[in-house]
């Protein structure tokens, strides 16, 4: 891994000049105009403050921007984390959350060493977009004390928090309440004129507000004084590791550890199919890991990287990861520099930034798709994930989501279609065979599907409800992709039922990997060669000496299906593999 680090970075820098460097300086500023209201916010969203917030985009942007594994991510504080970590802010305090941060840190980087990246993406598009708009729930009701410009008691999930305000008698702040809109306002119509793609419009809302209420004299909360360091007061040291909670903070941090590789790596094939650039899935685990293992030692809160703006990077012409280092460069500059501005910017406007952020977090394409087709299996898992992360945590979310979608899998993949053709004494007569006037019960059964634990059954329950043990069954399973011990298990009891009640079993058109599996399961030693076939014709053909027929060599046969009844008269085992 340290070899494919070294050669992307060379990748990276090879052809570095003084134009690459200004347009990795262009878009480093602009990417720090767009993060520093959102570090403020988030950092206030996750029960933490302002400071934690910027401290954690510097960090992020320098640490995780450097070692990364694509040149585009920009990592910071984000409003999907913040969820999270109010919930445990209110559980355990910042301590909590620091050691959690760790933990979770410690996590991603394994990930990252045992190359398990891949293992994230299996979490299904539904229930990623349902915990997404979950998150989004909560972000929207965390900020409803500072839009009215109230406080409330703290809350673990939204039931709690309507509970509280239905307690209490609500008198908004009607100024904070101005001032959140004019932020929404800027934030929804800025964006509209020319100017709107150059300077973001949460700054500008930002600006904006706080001038309002300096201008007007009104009283509401503000963020507060920003520290001129770095190296926050509260933060997470070794001496006062909070060892005692590490049991309760397993869960929790697996939790963050999940969001922050799924963040991460979302973002990363996102920016991938804007640049056509690919990024390293386990370097950037790697790196996401390192990073949150250090930020909580200087103040910080778990970080990510950000879709918003690793996008916003890659649209300012951003080229290598030095603009990630310069946007948080310019963040800690105007931390030291503006502190004392930064810190009157009213609470209610980063409310305004929080909600309409909130707004557009969730994956609207996504859940119109979903929807709009009437996809049932993805409408039940996104919905039931969006209660969940709601109601509960994260990692529970996450599990209900991924257990739904594996069972509506199940389901749908366990639709086995059975298709039983019998073989009739005048279909035989007009492909030249010459039956008794009585003959032998032979039907064809054609499968469609898997044969495992959910659906073999129903191939036993079928066949004992049509056709007798005497009679002579022929299995087409060209259709079937895959066979577990249930199926195997299944085709024995149809073989010993037929065997020993004076019928038969004919297996024909097998996939290699399920005559593979028949194979280690005995089945196919059992039959022998004699009992398999390429396609069912041939099956029914052999079975003329056995059964008596007399059968004349007739014309070509044409305008039937590969597997239909009698296409072709050559008999010939499934063992003599000269003929595909």
């Amino acid at each position: 891994m340290i070899r494919d680090w070294f050669a992307m970075w060379r990748r990276e820098f090879a052809h570095y000049n003084a134009g690459v460097l200004q347009k990795d300086l262009l878009a480093g500023l602009t990417v720090a105009a767009v993060a520093l209201p959102l570090a403020l916010a988030f950092g206030v969203a996750s029960g933490a403050d302002a400071a934690a917030g910027l401290v954690t985009a510097v960090l992020a942007g320098v640490i995780i921007g450097l070692m990364g594994g694509a040149p585009y991510q920009i990592s910071g504080p984000t409003g999907a984390m913040s969820a999270v970590l109010i919930v445990l802010a209110t559980r355990y305090g910042l301590e909590g959350v620091w050691l959690a941060g760790l933990l979770a840190g410690v996590m991603i980087l394994a990930l990252g060493i045992f190359r398990l990246g891949r293992v994230v993406a299996l979490i299904p598009s539904p229930v990623i977009s349902g915990f997404t708009s979950g998150i989004a729930v909560i972000i929207a009701f965390g900020q409803v004390d500072n839009f009215l410009g109230i406080k409330t008691p703290a809350a673990e999930n939204v039931l709690e928090k309507l509970a509280i305000y239905a307690e209490s008698g609500i008198m908004p702040n009607w100024a904070a309440v101005t001032v959140a809109l004019v932020v929404m306002a800027t934030m929804i119509i800025w964006p509209r004129f020319a100017w709107g793609k150059r300077v973001p419009g949460s700054l500008v809302g930002i600006v904006l507000a706080t001038l309002l209420v300096l201008l007007a004299g009104w009283e509401v909360p503000a963020i507060g004084a920003i520290p001129r360091t770095i190296l926050l007061d509260e933060r997470l040291r070794l001496t006062a590791v909070p060892w005692q909670e590490l049991g309760n903070l397993i869960v929790p941090a697996m939790s963050i550890a999940a969001l922050g590789s799924i963040e991460s790596l979302l973002c990363g094939a996102v920016a991938g199919n804007m640049t056509g650039v690919r990024m390293f899935t386990n370097i950037e685990l790697v790196a996401q890991g390192i990073g949150n293992m250090i930020i909580p030692f200087f103040g910080g809160v778990p970080a990510t990287a950000a879709i918003a703006r690793t996008s916003v990077n890659v649209k300012s012409g951003g080229v290598t990861r030095l603009a990630s280092v310069i946007h948080g460069l310019v963040i800690l500059g105007a931390a030291l520099l503006f502190g004392g501005l930064i810190g009157r910017v009213p609470l209610a406007a980063l409310a305004g930034v929080l909600l309409v952020t909130a707004w557009r977090m969730n994956e609207w394409h996504a859940i119109r798709f979903f929807f709009g087709r009437r996809l049932k299996h993805a409408m039940l898992a996104f919905s039931l994930t969006l209660v969940a992360t709601v109601l509960l945590d994260l990692t529970q979310a996450i599990l209900i989501g991924f257990g739904i979608s594996t069972l509506v899998f199940m389901a749908q993949m366990s639709e086995l279609q059975i298709a039983r053709r019998p073989v009739e004494a005048e279909r035989l007569a007009a492909a030249g065979v010459s039956v008794p006037a009585a003959p032998h019960n032979v039907s064809v059964y054609y499968l469609s599907g898997p044969l495992f634990f959910a659906a073999a059954r129903r191939l036993l329950e079928m066949v004992e409800g049509q056709d007798g043990p005497d009679a002579f069954l022929i299995l087409s399973i060209r259709g079937v992709p895959l066979v577990d011990a249930t199926g195997i298990e299944v085709l024995w009891e149809l073989w010993h039922r037929q065997h020993h009640g004076g019928g038969d079993l004919l297996l024909t058109s097998m996939d290699r990997r399920v005559e593979s599996l028949l194979r280690r399961g005995g089945l196919l030693d059992e039959l022998g060669p004699s009992r398999l076939f390429w396609s069912a014709d041939k099956a029914i053909l052999s079975l003329g000496g056995k059964l008596g027929w007399e059968t004349a060599v007739p014309e070509p046969t044409t305008g039937l299906p590969e597997d239909s009844i009698l296409s072709t008269q050559t008999i010939e085992p499934f063992a003599n593999r000269s003929e595909t």
